[in-house]
């Protein structure tokens, strides 16, 4: 019910806001725009689709997860026979059974979840994507009530969206591609934002489901992976933005191989007829990639109605001329349209990104902040309407409270650092 009152109040704030502006400031062509976008532009860096062009890119962009997800799924299938996923359960469970205490213990959705995390913390967004539905899908298996979302599944999404990322690669990119003096300077901000955003998300399920976050087992294993992640920073900090770039492809990338080899040999070591597994896993990612089309058309062109409609301005204008009136710093309201549209959709918020290095240039506080929102968490209401579609979840309960509170603290976090790193 949640996600259908928010999902009607975009559509009802962007035509009313369109309807204003035409009707009362003169603007008649935003009513087209809505509808059939607007008209090609060079210099538009944030062009923004009609309604029927992103229902067009919503089903692109689900035929393009076919493939994806019928190849990983394959993968994930064979190891599933080869009982590799229950032996990566059984290592995670000491700590994932005080998270997911409804979680019988060895069951395979955790295995898939840690694959879902350690994708994620890679930047490996393609991996990603297959593993949680994986995930999702187990986890329905143990749901009683299987259109209503069931406390692991929601304490599963939340960290999933928060988006613990180890190297934001593509923002490096971009600052690099916009000639920035130093590419990599947002790197320890981003992966700041990103951990202090999924400590935040635990905390909120946690205090929700009522799970005592201060026992031992959980508290090493965060201890444990601060560790892994300070020791990698220590030594990413040493390289270019060059040497940033190779080594995440050479870790990302050989971890893929790495793991698709090991899950053909286990299933080869444990004779298992591995292309038949492959086979039946690929038909179900295909299955899984129809059933959200209508969840990501819905979705997708209710964002595209909000950004088209110039409701984001109206915000944005809002917001500094109230830390104006107080006389604060308004320097981070520059970098906004990035954190707000960020939640709702990666590529338009990376629109925004480039837009703000075009208008402020690629070194100044507001681009940097605006890298900073870029590198961090997920599109939480893509994340919501994929994920929880493709087990055909209505009642999401209060997903969508808990990971836009998430954010909010990840978006406070990241201002904080960027003018501590910055001013």
């Amino acid at each position: 019910m949640t996600l259908s009152r928010i999902w009607s109040g975009f559509i009802i704030v962007a035509i009313t806001v369109a309807c204003v502006k035409c009707f009362f400031f003169g603007e008649t062509e935003i009513l087209s725009w809505m509808v059939i976008g607007k008209a090609d532009d060079p210099t538009n860096l944030t062009k923004v689709d009609g309604i029927i062009q992103t229902c067009w890119t919503a089903v692109e962009l689900c035929i393009k997860l076919i493939g994806i997800l019928a190849l990983f799924m394959g993968f994930m299938s064979i190891a599933e026979r080869a009982g590799g996923i229950r032996l990566l359960s059984r290592i995670v469970g000491p700590f994932f059974s005080k998270l997911f205490p409804e979680i019988p213990k060895g069951h395979p959705s955790m295995g898939h979840m840690i694959m879902n995390f350690s994708a994620n913390l890679l930047g490996l967004d393609n991996a990603a994507t297959p593993f949680g539905l994986k995930a999702m899908e187990s986890l329905q298996e143990l749901n009683p009530s299987k259109d209503t979302a069931s406390n692991s599944q929601l304490m599963f999404l939340c960290l999933h969206a928060a988006g613990l990322s180890l190297i934001p690669v593509s923002v490096i990119a971009i600052r690099a591609s916009q000639n920035a003096s130093d590419p990599t300077d947002v790197f320890i901000p981003c992966l700041i934002v990103t951990f202090v955003g999924t400590m935040a998300a635990m905390t909120i399920v946690s205090i929700k489901q009522k799970i005592n976050l201060f026992q031992p087992v959980i508290i090493g294993w965060i201890a444990s992976i601060s560790i892994l992640i300070a020791v990698m920073v220590v030594y990413i900090t040493t390289l270019n933005a060059d040497g940033i770039k190779s080594f995440s492809g050479l870790l990302s990338n050989g971890l893929i191989l790495l793991v698709f080899l090991l899950i053909v040999l286990g299933g080869l070591y444990k004779k298992i007829d591995v292309f038949d597994a492959f086979i039946d896993g690929a038909k179900n990612g295909f299955e899984t990639a129809v059933k959200i089309i209508p969840y990501l058309v819905g979705m997708l062109v209710a964002i595209s109605m909000l950004r088209t409609s110039g409701t984001f301005d109206v915000v944005i204008l809002g917001i500094k001329n109230a830390f104006a009136f107080f006389g604060a710093d308004t320097r981070f309201v520059e970098a906004l349209p990035t954190a707000l549209i960020r939640p709702l959709s990666g590529g338009a918020a990376r629109g925004m990104m480039v837009d703000t290095m075009t208008a402020y240039g690629a070194d100044s506080f507001a681009s940097k902040l605006s890298g900073i929102f870029q590198g961090a968490a997920d599109t939480t209401f893509y994340v919501i309407a994929v994920y929880f579609g493709s087990v055909s979840i209505k009642n999401t309960r209060y997903a969508v409270g808990a990971m836009l509170l998430a954010d909010l603290v990840g978006v406070c976090t990241a201002i904080g650092l960027a003018y501590l790193f910055f001013g």
